[in-house]
């Protein structure tokens, strides 16, 4: 039996804690909007999702809550999980045409059964006709190119806005995999905490975001960076301009990249001996926002012994994942965690 039939217009979606990006079959990426929804609190009515919600984050009136629904990768306000779903998947339907679609979803690897009803009551009340939920390190791995059905082995550290997904890969499915969450928001917190214990100065999180995206590193870089940054002093309580370098923003967000790297090798030393010399030469794939921290690959190379590689639109990678796997799903389908099907 074919799950998908070819005339329905099938979309996947990257549920991500800091962005959701949904691709409809054939169409590449229609959506890619911050994880927010604003909510009127007194008549339960949502005002705007994404980046229009993501600017109220921290500028809402008493009447109007701008909220993150997902936290650790999971989701932590169903309510607005659920609004804001509804908005985004009725939005693309209208646009593209899709009827009541079928949905793959990338959820983290270390998701219970619960939270995974959890996302597919979500999706389904959000007007999907059916579900599929795939791990998200899977879904990286295929949206980064590489061939998840050979018998070899495959390594991936996705790391997304609540989560690391550090899974090694072979024959279409995951032999060893962990969830860590320490991830892109955990890095923001450590800005956070640096500029409020080292600087005197209070910043918000969108701002200590743009930090870590401009000049946040693993390690020193050739040439500092630095970058003026608005803020709160702690003692006066006035707004106030500072200067902060990437040697600073490096030092805030070291022990979170350590433990990523832990983790990393950790992994590593649970997988079995020939898979673990197929990552050898094959090397370690990069995948999700935290990619892109400048001089990543070159420490967890050199705390590995391993090549590292930053995939292609790290960001995208859940995301195409999902679009291949409905490509192609024939091949595919044991990828697929059908939690309705589960025992």
């Amino acid at each position: 039996m074919k799950l998908f039939g070819l005339g329905s217009k099938d979309i996947g979606i990257d549920l991500g804690t800091a962005n959701i990006l949904v691709t409809v079959k054939g169409k590449g990426i229609v959506l890619n909007e911050p994880s927010v929804v604003a909510i009127d609190i007194n008549t339960g009515e949502i005002l705007a999702t994404g980046y229009e919600a993501k600017e109220m984050l921290g500028r809402t009136p008493g009447t109007i809550k701008a909220v993150r629904p997902l936290k650790d990768g999971v989701i932590a306000d169903f309510t607005a999980t659920q609004l804001m779903l509804k908005n985004m998947i009725k939005k693309i339907c209208t646009r593209y045409n899709t009827g009541k679609p079928r949905v793959v979803v990338g959820v983290p690897s270390g998701i219970t059964e619960v939270e995974e009803r959890a996302v597919e009551e979500s999706v389904i009340q959000a007007g999907a006709k059916e579900v599929y939920l795939m791990e998200e390190p899977m879904a990286a791995a295929i949206g980064a190119g590489l061939d998840v059905a050979e018998p070899t082995g495959n390594i991936i550290v996705d790391i997304g806005g609540g989560t690391t997904e550090v899974a090694v890969i072979s024959l279409g499915g995951i032999v060893i995999s962990h969830s860590l969450k320490i991830a892109g928001d955990e890095l923001d917190d450590d800005i956070i905490d640096y500029f409020k214990k080292e600087i005197g100065v209070v910043i918000g999180n969108t701002t200590a975001e743009q930090v870590k995206m401009s000049i946040g590193c693993a390690m020193p870089l050739m040439t500092e960076m630095t970058m003026e940054v608005r803020g709160r002093d702690i003692t006066t309580g006035l707004p106030v301009n500072v200067t902060i370098n990437s040697t600073q923003v490096e030092e805030a967000m070291r022990n979170s990249i350590s433990e990523i790297i832990e983790v990393v090798k950790l992994t590593l030393e649970k997988t079995p001996p020939e898979l673990a010399a197929d990552i050898v030469e094959k090397g370690i794939y990069l995948a999700g926002g935290g990619a892109l921290i400048k001089n990543l690959d070159k420490l967890l190379s050199e705390k590995t012994g391993i090549p590292v590689f930053v995939a292609q639109e790290p960001l995208d990678c859940v995301v195409k994942g999902t679009e291949k796997t409905l490509e192609d799903l024939e091949k595919l389908k044991s990828v697929l965690v059908n939690a309705r099907k589960r025992r």
